[in-house]
């Protein structure tokens, strides 16, 4: 055997379908999409319709209240702002606030405000500035000799 005699099996691959070259091709004429019709058409989109019956997502009924002023926050948790200190990238004797998490890499997008989450262990003793925080997260940091500053405007504007 040599390289240039290796070839596939026959039947290992087939051929790029050419659909509407006409009838002698087999895929001619409506060119595999039956006939007549909006979905023989380029371009139809008509999904969850059900032939003038009311469709389903319209037959539920609707449950629940959107806050239309509700606040959001971007998220850190503790383990997070752990593995920074860790890292070097936060110093844990300085006030860390929403600037310093997000020059730190742990926050892209500020939004209404950053909120504590409790997911992780924190070691470090450090002082935190949020504009929220979860109650385990607290007790975390107060645990660990820490201190957990949570801004008034922001519970004011929250209730």
């Amino acid at each position: 055997m040599k390289l240039n005699e290796i070839s596939d099996n026959p039947g290992a691959r087939k051929p790029r379908m050419r659909v509407g070259r006409g009838i002698g091709s087999g895929k001619g004429k409506t060119g595999g999409r039956g006939v007549k019709g909006q979905k023989s058409r380029t371009g139809v989109s008509i999904k969850g319709f059900e032939g003038g019956q009311m469709p389903l997502h319209r037959r539920l009924p609707k449950r629940g209240f959107v806050k239309p002023f509700r606040l959001e926050f971007a998220e850190v948790n503790l383990g997070a702002v752990q593995k920074a200190v860790d890292a070097g990238r936060l110093d844990p004797a300085k006030t860390i606030d929403a600037a310093a998490l997000q020059a730190a890499g742990l926050v892209t997008n500020l939004r209404d405000g950053v909120r504590l989450l409790g997911k992780g262990e924190l070691t470090a003793k450090v002082t935190l500035s949020v504009a929220g925080a979860s109650k385990p997260a607290i007790a975390a940091v107060e645990k660990a000799g820490g201190k957990v500053e949570v801004a008034a405007s922001q519970e004011k504007k929250a209730a």
